[in-house]
């Protein structure tokens, strides 16, 4: 019996790679690839000349591919999902003009002042 002769992946915790698109930008190469199919389809259904629709087609396929490797090799793995991340922290928090809320809460009962908690409970505080 011949000993059989196993390659060991070296690539353990790596970000997943084909053609040097890394991670989500696969998924977004193939969103693309579709879109571009469903236009060709949705214009050639429309009886548009087959050769207007084949050179809409590559161009909008060829720049797709292109903006795609460009994010990919900006941004890398996660630099995208961070950027997209960190467009949605608030620049400030801004409190509320009242401290109603804050009040309420440290007397266990929420969104109410001490004021009204005397007159909803009939004089106790």
């Amino acid at each position: 019996m011949a000993n059989s002769v196993y390659s060991i992946n070296k690539g353990i915790n790596r970000p997943l790679e084909f053609k040097g698109l890394k991670a989500q930008y696969i998924w977004y190469m193939a969103v693309g690839v579709f879109g571009v199919l469903i236009l060709f389809v949705i214009l050639y259904s429309c009886r548009i000349n087959t050769y207007v629709c084949l050179v809409i087609g590559l161009s909008a396929g060829a720049s797709w591919a292109m903006w795609i490797y460009k994010l990919s090799h900006k941004y890398g793995e996660y630099g995208l999902t961070k950027k997209l991340a960190r467009r949605s922290v608030p620049k400030s928090i801004r409190a509320a003009r009242n401290r109603d809320l804050f009040v309420g809460n440290l007397n266990g009962v929420y969104g109410k002042s001490d004021e009204r908690n005397v007159a909803d409970n009939g004089g106790r505080a």
